[in-house]
């Protein structure tokens, strides 16, 4: 996993020309007036989810993992807590959804991250994620949620 700013994202050039052409639409592209929903940005190697949603409470929420794509989830407005962590034998609690690309975990994070503002972060297959939580007290947030194929059937 990558959590850094926008500003930074010169710096993951390296990870290939998917994360260039994620990062290039997201500085331009004015993220404020995108309808909520999915946006194709290169077919289905590349699209983007538009959320707004309230933050909410950690507790009853799973962590979660992706085999298909990668999550790159930036924070348009508001600030949420993320739950993570490595995927490290935890106990799955909802088999892989081929249809909807996740699993679910019933093991917590072993650490939290506030992303606010302009913050990305990037989690492959092997990184598990608990988005959308509460920091301090609940909130609006706007998210985009770009997902990267990894070519993985």
């Amino acid at each position: 996993m990558i959590i850094d700013t926008l500003a930074n994202a010169d710096l993951y050039a390296g990870l290939g020309e998917r994360f260039q052409t994620a990062f290039q639409w997201l500085r331009n592209t004015d993220l404020t007036k995108l309808d909520k929903g999915k946006h194709s940005i290169e077919g289905d190697r590349i699209f983007a989810i538009v959320n707004e949603y309230d933050t909410i409470p950690a507790e009853g929420e799973q962590m979660e993992s992706h085999r298909k794509h990668i999550d790159v989830q930036y924070i348009v407005a508001g600030e949420e807590l993320v739950g993570h962590d490595m995927l490290r034998g935890q106990t799955v609690s909802r088999p892989y959804d081929d249809a909807d690309d996740f699993m679910l975990y019933a093991d917590r994070p072993s650490f939290y991250t506030k992303l606010t503002p302009g913050d990305f972060a990037i989690f492959y297959p092997t990184d598990l994620h608990m988005p959308n939580l509460i920091s301090g007290r609940s909130g609006k947030v706007r998210k985009i949620v770009i997902k990267i194929a990894t070519d993985k059937k």
